[in-house]
């Protein structure tokens, strides 16, 4: 059992669409009784506070307000959202060095005014950043953790959902890996309802067809290309994943999720953080699962792991 005292307090670091859609979901959910908005122009946290609490007497009681690294202090758990923004055909490793800078001056001061909080990293490239939030936090690496696959799984589950023509909550399929170009499925443990998708036969009839599978996990990896390409940014559905892993932390749920955190050996990698389905719960990544996954799906965890630390050794 975890020894964390609990406040109900939450921080967000950055204060643009991600971690703003994030704070309005938080203050709908009811998780917290506090919320503090952090962003480098701090007229835009504090207007973003007013238009939430404006909203307050539609939920319940909370407080919210604009503040300061030092307003950190107690956080139970602290979102940093804060960074450039992926530009329209730059895929997330392109953000690396313009968005390292941003994070080394962040880690410090949140560090410095909180000495127990979770710390979840929504910035891209989601993993890299994980990893150096975690080499500056040092002894409190295993606080820092990262968004990670959340939303790739998510819009896996939908797609598949839709193909099939069944509730999207009822398809348990994974995508590990970067949160990236080099993610992968994990398709030797993908089923609906306890059933294999090899054996599945939707309501629709549609049955197996590796074809169609294949161009789901294709359309999961560019989901976030499209959608930029729409409308600049996504962020109403990593605001809600976002959501997903502050309920597992703050009611200490032990969710099963694919979070990014710091590897330790898992199918041989090490020194990264990567996503995999993980434990969630007071304590951050409580456990990374010890899954019976396939020769080819091993090889290609290997390859995005390879992958993300080519990236890491030319981060300046």
């Amino acid at each position: 059992m975890s020894l964390r005292k609990r406040t109900g307090k939450v921080g967000v670091v950055g204060t643009g669409m991600v971690g703003t859609s994030f704070a309005y979901a938080l203050m709908q959910r009811s998780l917290a009784s506090e919320l503090v908005l952090i962003d480098i122009d701090h007229a835009r946290a504090e207007g973003e506070a007013m238009d939430l609490n404006h909203g307050l007497p539609f939920v319940r009681p909370m407080r919210i307000y604009a503040g300061t690294y030092d307003d950190l202090a107690g956080a139970d758990l602290i979102v940093i959202a804060a960074g450039a923004n992926q530009r329209p055909g730059e895929t997330r490793l392109d953000l690396l060095n313009r968005n390292v800078a941003i994070f080394r001056e962040i880690i410090p001061p949140i560090l410095a005014a909180n000495d127990d909080g979770i710390i979840v990293v929504a910035t891209n490239p989601v993993d890299i950043l994980t990893t150096i939030g975690a080499q500056i936090a040092g002894p409190a690496a295993n606080r820092v953790i990262g968004s990670g696959t959340i939303l790739d799984t998510a819009r896996f589950r939908y797609l598949l959902g839709q193909h099939y023509g069944v509730d999207p909550r009822s398809v348990h399929a994974y995508i590990v890996g970067e949160h990236g170009d080099s993610e992968l499925a994990l398709w030797s443990l993908a089923n609906i309802a306890g059933v294999r998708l090899v054996d599945f036969v939707g309501a629709n009839g549609q049955g197996y067809n590796q074809a169609a599978l294949d161009a789901i996990l294709e359309q999961t990896r560019n989901a976030a290309y499209e959608i930029i390409k729409r409308k600049r940014a996504t962020y109403y559905a990593i605001g809600l994943g976002l959501l997903s892993i502050a309920e597992a932390v703050l009611r200490d749920q032990h969710t099963v999720m694919t979070i990014s955190s710091l590897m330790n050996g898992q199918y041989g990698v090490s020194g990264i953080a990567i996503s995999l389905p993980t434990i969630v719960g007071r304590d951050g990544a409580e456990e990374v699962l010890n899954l019976p996954l396939s020769e080819q799906e091993i090889a290609l965890f290997q390859r995005s792991a390879g992958i993300l630390k080519e990236h890491l050794s030319h981060v300046q």
